[in-house]
């Protein structure tokens, strides 16, 4: 079994920037690691996924403003939101293998 912990969330203004990481407790080296977000009343959305072999792709309403990133030496995946919008309010998941795995999430919250 698989352990991810999330962590970086938190309050900012709009047009701020947050770094989030998912560390897990064994190798991520054979996964697929995307990150999910849901705001309340919402259901849960792709926000960002990185494949084993280091291809990303992005949500449309993300693309230029969010880089998801992969450590494997560190066991560790990150979410740099750059630009952040009170729209991006979520709590943000990280799972890996395709939904095999779930953290238990971080809230990133965005308000002046």
């Amino acid at each position: 079994q698989v352990q991810l912990v999330e962590s970086g969330g938190g309050l900012v203004q709009p047009g701020g920037s947050l770094r989030l990481s998912c560390a897990a407790s064994g190798s991520i080296n054979q996964y697929t690691v995307a990150w999910h977000r849901r705001a309340p009343g919402k259901q849960c959305e792709l926000v960002a996924a990185v494949t084993r072999g280091g291809s990303t792709n992005y949500a449309d309403s993300v693309k230029g403003r969010f880089t998801i990133s992969r450590d494997n030496a560190k066991n560790t995946v990150y979410l740099q939101m750059n630009s952040l919008k009170p729209e991006d309010t979520a709590v943000y998941y990280c799972n890996f293998g395709y939904g095999a795995y779930w953290g238990q999430g971080t809230q990133v919250t965005v308000s002046s």
